[in-house]
């Protein structure tokens, strides 16, 4: 059979496309075999794999979706006053970020690391807890995701993990401008490319990969701490040796760079995508838990994962059954799936494989 089939980027893939090949990791791991209907959690799972393109049949691009995937319910936070003024004070600081990267690429000057640690605090400031300030984040993954804020979201979480961590304030400072500054690089992709609406060439697809370097290359005589260049060069490179530029394993990768590898993928998978709305938190650790203890530092996955269950407990949720309660105890083996209480009886999830948690209430 002669298949039509053509490349793209896995940001672009919608449900109901056809698998044309196998897809496999850098490390040939099959992670989708040819011919699958593509669904939202199977481009998730691409987007974990860090699979940057794949082949679909043509003939079949219709979507006829399943999308299970549910968003979460944040009304009562958006319609609050501190929602309004954690909004104002966000766009503020996207503005300001803009201003800052776009001085960066054109000025050769030295850069302003007390101006850009401002513009995080600014947005820093208007939540008094972890909690609220995941609340508000998830209030705003309708926001245009652009590089600006989704470096201003990897900043913030980097900044969240590195006081789970317990880093000192000179490290705390350090990690957010890792966080800020990693994707740098996709500002020097040409916008034809990066805006492009239909397939890309294998130069195309090329070109995007380099934006680990490119930011890197901008970074590297300026006056920063190492850690925060070698975040732009390594964020996409995996402790198994899957990622990319170079395929580095776990003692080759940067320590921070491993954290905003981490704070990246997290705030895409909880970001709005053309084939799915965001993705429940207790999802993206359902996907860690399944596939990321070997991709990703041991340490610093564990106290990531535990930090974000922790922020949520006492929070009602709703299941897939769409039973609502409240999380009452963390399941240390088995993070995304806790204790729940639903009136006076309890379901421990861990012991309810069918029953996952869909939204947080």
């Amino acid at each position: 059979m002669d298949l039509n089939f053509t490349k793209i980027l896995t940001c672009k893939a919608t449900p109901g496309m056809i698998v044309a090949k196998d897809i496999y990791t850098k490390d040939d791991r099959l992670v989708v075999p040819m011919n699958t209907r593509i669904s939202d959690k199977i481009i998730t799972r691409l987007e974990f794999f860090s699979v940057s393109d794949f082949y679909i049949l043509v003939e079949n691009e219709n979507s006829d979706a399943n999308t299970d995937l549910l968003l979460p319910s944040y009304n009562s936070v958006r319609d609050s006053e501190a929602f309004q003024r954690f909004h104002m004070a966000y766009k503020e600081t996207v503005d300001g970020v803009k201003s800052s990267f776009d001085q960066i690429i054109t000025d050769e000057s030295e850069i302003d690391t007390e101006r850009l640690l401002q513009h995080v605090n600014d947005t820093l400031t208007q939540c008094a807890t972890n909690l609220q300030l995941f609340d508000m984040l998830h209030c705003m993954r309708q926001y245009d995701d652009t590089t600006y804020v989704h470096s201003l979201n990897v900043s913030l979480i980097c900044n969240i993990i590195g006081k789970w961590l317990h880093f000192s304030d000179e490290d705390l400072e350090v990690i957010t401008l890792c966080g800020l500054l990693h994707d740098l690089g996709k500002l020097m992709i040409p916008s034809q490319i990066m805006s492009k609406p239909s397939s890309l060439t294998e130069d195309e697809f090329s070109t995007v990969k380099t934006h680990t370097l490119r930011g890197y290359n901008q970074l590297k005589s300026r006056n920063l701490d190492i850690r925060v260049k070698h975040a732009a060069l390594m964020h996409h490179e995996r402790c198994d040796g899957s990622g990319y530029p170079y395929g580095f394993h776990n003692e080759q990768i940067d320590p921070f760079a491993k954290l905003v590898a981490i704070a990246d993928v997290y705030d895409a998978m909880t970001s709005a995508r053309p084939h799915r709305g965001p993705l429940c938190p207790f999802e993206v650790v359902r996907t860690f838990e399944a596939e990321g203890y070997t991709k990703y530092d041991p340490q610093y996955i564990l106290t990531f994962l535990e930090g974000i269950v922790h922020t949520y407990l006492h929070n009602r949720v709703r299941l897939n059954n769409q039973v609502e309660g409240e999380i009452i105890m963390i399941n240390k083996q088995s993070l995304s799936r806790p204790v729940i209480k639903v009136g006076e009886n309890f379901i421990d999830l861990s012991k309810q494989t069918k029953l996952w948690i869909e939204a947080i209430i």
